[in-house]
């Protein structure tokens, strides 16, 4: 079976923006915006005779891993749904999350929304809900992500109320 993350990149990310979403969790403007705000950072840059594999292709191998669990997120599976290696799927993880991890990571992905965005926001709770929500709101989500075994260091500290290890992510957000 041919490998699903070149179409997956090269069509989907165009045409079907629900499969694509399906695939990687994020939609394609996300994923642009994750790609390019990673994409200058060094751990992508080598001198090796063999260059990397392009940036998007590492975010969508590490995007695919961290939006599936059990079977779907073993080396085996993530290594021929992109058609990589198994060790090529653990270093591509490891770069990725170095660079998510960079303070120039967080200022460029994970900051305040324009006036733009606040009244693009404001528009669609005034469509999709009432009136007088319009001038503001307040969301706060979280989700875990889990991992495939108890982390070596701290482990325990990761045993989550579902009976597994994983990390917990919460965003809030207010739009006034």
């Amino acid at each position: 079976m041919p490998p699903a993350l070149p179409f997956i990149l090269s069509t989907l990310h165009d045409t079907d923006p629900a499969k694509f979403r399906q695939y990687l969790r994020v939609s394609p403007r996300t994923f642009d915006q994750l790609v390019e705000a990673v994409e200058g950072d060094r751990k992508f840059q080598n001198n090796a005779r063999n260059e990397q594999m392009p940036v998007t292709y590492q975010v969508a191998i590490v995007l695919y891993r961290f939006g599936h669990y059990g079977n779907a997120v073993s080396l085996d599976k993530v290594a021929s749904w992109a058609g990589v290696g198994k060790g090529t799927v653990n270093e591509v993880t490891r770069r990725v999350l170095t660079a998510f991890l960079r303070k120039s990571f967080r200022d460029a992905a994970l900051g305040m929304p324009t006036a733009e965005e606040k009244e693009e926001a404001k528009q669609w709770v005034e469509e999709h809900s009432c009136h007088a929500w319009r001038e503001g709101w307040c969301m706060v989500d979280g989700t875990l992500v889990p991992l495939y075994h108890r982390p070596y260091w701290f482990g325990e500290s990761y045993f989550d109320r579902k009976c597994r290890y994983s990390l917990n992510f919460q965003a809030s957000s207010d739009l006034l």
